[in-house]
């Protein structure tokens, strides 16, 4: 079937094709009920954009992040992914990322508080906490749609979740952890970013689940929040490692596992079996090094890439909600290390 095109749109319109070509370009001199009627034909005849099932609006959208980028290499990452693919989407008018300061939902408070008079969607990384949901809240009021991204903020208004299932990257840490160890004994130690992330909180619950359930010959120690710095965990790593030779597996979530990892190279035993998240420069050597065993990956270019289309898509929405589908987890070992 041929492809609609603006001549289509015109004729069944009823107005010029200068008229079309301002209403899906988003520029002005166009009247409202033009701009109805430009809209309506080029939805009947399936000429506006989609990404699957999901439409996307007609105009351009001004679009606003907001990611705590700190040291993380994850976060940059991301940050450079819905960057570059907002540049290359014509239905993207402008697309600024805001640093927040740390991970504090303060921080965060603070920064939305920037959010321009023009911006349409919001995208964020934030802490599940009382202060950040009516933050959210308080946008989605003003009119805005928002997305959170990595880690969501559950009973707040917010469009759609982008991000894999946590508590499944979780559950699969475990059983890929309790295999290695063989049905076997020993300890295993857990080191958290924080678990004011509601993402972190989750991955933790899925591990502990498993080995639980499957594997109770293993000794699974208190977790250690290390607020994803490397200097707080290379700390906490050594005084574990030196306290408690039966370790036999490390899961590190979240950032700040550089210092982890430096505790288990400098053991003058064999290491532990180590499970991190994120394939980033630095886990791709520790991969090649041997120094880590397994990554848990949720595809900082694919999150970036739908942050933005979910964030289009939720725009262009009549409901208040899409339809959750999360990012399937990678399991990445030194073999299968994907090309960049």
């Amino acid at each position: 079937m041929r492809k609609a095109t603006i001549t289509d749109i015109a004729t069944r319109a009823g107005v010029s094709t200068a008229t079309v070509d301002r209403v899906l370009n988003g520029r002005a001199g166009v009247s409202a009920a033009n701009r109805q009627r430009v809209q309506m034909a080029a939805k009947a005849l399936g000429y506006l954009p989609s990404e699957g099932m999901l439409a996307l609006p007609s105009r351009p959208a001004h679009l606003e992040f907001f990611l705590p980028l700190g040291r993380s290499e994850f976060m940059r990452n991301l940050a450079g992914t819905i960057r570059d693919f907002a540049a290359d989407l014509p239905l993207v008018a402008s697309c600024t990322i805001h640093e927040v300061d740390g991970l504090s939902p303060q921080a965060l408070v603070a920064a939305v508080e920037k959010v321009g008079l023009q911006t349409s969607g919001v995208g964020l990384i934030a802490v599940d906490h009382p202060m950040t949901r009516d933050a959210v809240r308080l946008l989605v009021e003003a009119g805005l749609r928002v997305v959170t991204i990595a880690s969501d903020v559950r009973q707040s208004p917010r469009s759609a979740y982008v991000g894999v299932d946590n508590r499944v990257a979780g559950r699969t840490a475990g059983l890929v952890m309790g295999r290695m160890a063989g049905r076997g004994t020993g300890a295993l130690a857990l080191f958290l970013g924080s678990r004011a992330y509601h993402g972190h909180e989750e991955r933790e619950n899925g591990f502990r689940a498993v080995i639980t359930e499957q594997f109770p010959g293993l000794d699974l120690l208190p977790a250690i929040e290390i607020d994803e710095d490397s200097v707080t965990s290379y700390a906490a790593a050594s005084r574990l490692l030196a306290a408690r030779k039966d370790v036999v597996g490390i899961y590190c979530v979240g950032a700040g596992r550089s210092g982890v990892v430096r505790a288990v190279a400098e053991l003058d035993r064999p290491r532990p079996f180590v499970i991190v998240h994120d394939l980033t420069n630095l886990t791709r050597r520790y991969l090649a090094e041997e120094v880590i065993d397994v990554v848990v990956d949720q595809n900082a270019r694919l999150m970036g890439e739908q942050a933005v289309i979910r964030l289009l898509g939720s725009i262009a929405s009549t409901a208040p909600f899409l339809t959750l589908k999360y990012i399937e987890p990678r399991i990445i070992f030194r073999e299968n290390i994907p090309v960049r």
